[in-house]
């Protein structure tokens, strides 16, 4: 293991989740790892119950290899804003990037921060595709694939995930990004950022997807594509 590595920053971005927030929470603390973990919440101006819930957790937390800190948002602002709010605050020595609504289980941190700790990976994303995933909607399948492919040719890459939710990332690797992207188009901006970094070296793992459909709570629509689009060319020559 890389002997240099202390502590692990999880940001967990939150947008009305209360129906899984406590749950998400308390698993990433049960996540068994050989360094400590610091757990930032970021709530972007949820409106159901989600903040008072986590200001539960907070209140009785007691386990101090898995500190909780919360950092509220008065008003929504997107996935994008949440990150920008989250990463001020990382202290570890590893960046991972945690969706609020259980389709990424937090179970698989271990896998995904194997390539950082073993240093032969500067950038790990996690790939829906490469293993086990419910079976989800065409329509966010065809649009991933076309992003991805878009991504493939305007960073000579080899992706089969772009939008991924899980991306990690050393913290090293993430110095000098400047992330301006408030919402979802963050995804597309900050691979656009770490490729352009030609000295990463990024890997690609299988993970276990559980899309949600829209009944379920899921806020990306096909829309989103759009914006993602022309954030992935803009800042192939740009910025």
């Amino acid at each position: 293991m890389n002997t240099s590595v202390s502590k692990i920053s999880v940001i967990i971005p939150v947008y009305n989740e209360k129906n899984t927030v406590m749950d998400l929470i308390k698993r990433v603390c049960l996540v068994d790892l050989p360094i400590n973990k610091e757990i930032i919440v970021v709530d972007d101006g949820s409106t159901d119950g989600t903040r008072e819930l986590i200001l539960e957790i907070i209140k009785h937390q007691t386990d101090q290899n898995n500190i909780v800190k919360f950092f509220p948002h008065e008003k929504n602002m997107g996935k994008g804003a949440a990150l920008k709010t989250g990463l001020k605050q990382v202290t570890g020595d590893i960046v991972i990037i945690q969706d609020a609504d259980l389709e990424y289980p937090p179970e698989q941190y271990p896998a995904l921060i194997e390539p950082i700790l073993k240093g032969y990976a500067d950038v790990v994303y996690g790939s829906r595709f490469l293993g086990v995933h419910r079976v989800f909607m065409f329509w966010h399948y065809f649009g991933n694939k076309i992003l991805t492919w878009v991504t493939n040719i305007l960073y000579n890459t080899m992706l089969s995930d772009m939008e991924t939710g899980y991306k990690v990332f050393k913290k090293e690797a993430l110095e000098n990004i400047v992330i301006k992207s408030n919402r979802f188009n963050v995804e597309p901006e900050l691979t656009a950022k770490v490729f352009k970094k030609k000295h990463l070296r990024v890997v690609e793992t299988p993970i276990t997807y559980y899309g949600r459909g829209y009944a379920e709570g899921k806020k990306i629509t096909w829309r989103d594509a759009i914006p993602a689009l022309f954030t992935l060319f803009k800042y192939r020559f740009m910025d």
